[in-house]
């Protein structure tokens, strides 16, 4: 059956961004969003990659959720990554777990330029672990769709130290900016937490001996101050306020009990066997009254609508992470260390040793010039080689084919072709000569043969 109608007309274009590097992928608003790429270093137990997944998913939707990597392949620094898989996709952040037998360190840095943040990871629990002990765990597949909102708490003022303000911009910078002015309220679904704890111990050796300081020192002779981070995950829910609870079971859809009552009526008035020891229980009226906020748009969940008001809870998600910053490093972990808990170094010391990392830098540099410059002179070597060789073969076919004309110059080789061509000329004379006698009648020669006898 012939096809109807004329050949469709393409009118979409495809567009390419030159100013970016994800220009071909994304809008240029789409670029500006951060987006992280979570792996592992090193053998690391099947644990570890369980908390891996669920900081992915976290970090959703702006992270590489199925991302597999090689993580035997010792050479694949973060410097390898950034070159190639960050600049290439556009990822602005590398968190990479790395452990040992003592430990379970995080590394996070800020591509391409860092700077990375290492911590130690003292406890954690897995999304699992927390869903199992709730009685009614919230489905996570559902929230994933929107970023989260970030909340750091007690991370100080402007007179905060510095590394505890660079871990809040990064913590910060780690996802989208959220615009109050343009937001939607059924995009707020998730809530990440960052919470400094600072506390005061006495640090001893092995011996059970006071060591020196490894933090801040306090005021107490002998006592640290450590500095935590806990990390938490949680989901909003909204329930709506100022109605009977057993009304809100009926707006959510919730089928309640009603073998002992009948009618409707005799449920939500309460009367005598009318309710089961669930519905027995008063309104559900928030202890707290700043949970309670009117909603200016519409809300995930039945009954949560526009100028009504509902009451917010959160419900952990998981994972859990204790976190203590040891060192922040220039660049993606192979710079100057510019904060350490544990090693304190004095002015002369500092300096003392950036000078050896410069001068380790500048002989680097000092090698690789030398070592270039030797390969340089070995390929011009080479070419000069084959090209005086290229010459030489060419000479000696230009001298033998001038040693072929010579002698062909002097022998007569000219002449000899002349006489050549008169030789023919003269062979076709005596074959036109003899013609005569082939083209004799072969009657005439048998005539003669008669007479002789």
């Amino acid at each position: 059956m012939p096809r109807r109608g004329r050949k469709r007309k393409k009118t979409r274009t495809h567009t390419a961004n030159a100013e970016n590097v994800a220009g071909t992928l994304a809008t240029a608003d789409e670029v500006k969003v951060p987006k992280s790429l979570i792996i592992r270093r090193g053998k690391c137990e099947p644990v570890v990659a369980d908390l891996i997944q669920d900081l992915r998913r976290l970090m959703m939707p702006y992270t590489a959720l199925n991302f597999q990597e090689d993580a035997t392949y010792r050479k694949l620094t973060l410097n390898k990554y950034c070159q190639h898989v960050c600049l290439p996709l556009g990822v602005s952040h590398i968190m990479a777990f790395s452990q040992n037998q003592e430990r379970l360190s995080l590394r996070l840095a800020k591509t391409p330029q860092g700077p990375t943040l290492t911590f130690r990871v003292h406890q954690f629990s897995l999304a699992k672990h927390i869903q199992k002990l709730q009685r009614r765990p919230v489905a996570v597949k559902s929230l994933l769709e929107s970023p989260p909102i970030v909340v750091t708490n007690n991370f100080g003022d402007q007179t905060a130290p510095p590394q505890v303000k660079l871990m809040r911009i990064t913590f910060q910078n780690m996802f989208p900016a959220i615009n109050v002015a343009t937001v939607k309220l059924k995009e707020c679904r998730r809530v990440v937490l960052f919470h400094l704890i600072e506390e005061e111990h006495e640090e001893q050796n092995d011996r059970g001996d006071k060591t020196e300081p490894s933090s801040t020192p306090s005021e107490g002779k002998g006592k640290t101050v450590q500095q935590r981070i806990e990390v938490r995950h949680y989901a909003i829910r909204a329930t709506p306020v100022g109605v009977n609870r057993k009304v809100r079971r009926l707006i959510q859809a919730k089928i309640p009990n009603l073998n002992k009552v009948q009618d409707i009526a005799d449920y939500i008035a309460g009367n005598a066997n009318a309710t089961t020891s669930v519905d027995a229980a008063s309104d559900s009226e928030p202890e707290d009254s700043n949970a309670v906020v009117e909603l200016s748009q519409n809300y995930v969940g039945k009954g949560n609508k526009s100028q009504v008001k509902s009451a917010l809870k959160l419900v952990e998600l998981g994972p859990r992470l204790s976190l203590e910053l040891v060192k922040v490093e220039q660049g993606l972990g192979d710079g100057n260390v510019m904060f350490h808990a544990h090693v304190h170094k004095s002015p002369e010391e500092a300096k003392k040793i950036q000078e050896m990392a410069e001068n380790k830098i500048r002989l680097k540099m000092e090698r690789r010039q030398e070592q270039e410059r030797n390969v340089e002179r070995k390929r011009k070597a080479r070419e000069e080689k084959r090209e005086a060789k290229k010459k030489r073969k060419e000479e000696r076919e230009k001298a033998a084919m001038d040693d072929l004309r010579h002698a062909d110059g002097e022998g007569g080789g000219g002449d000899l072709l002349d006489g050549d061509s008169d030789l023919l000329e003269d062979d076709d004379d005596v074959d036109e000569e003899e013609d005569p006698i082939d083209d004799d009648p072969i009657d005439d020669d048998d005539d003669d043969d008669e007479q002789d006898e």
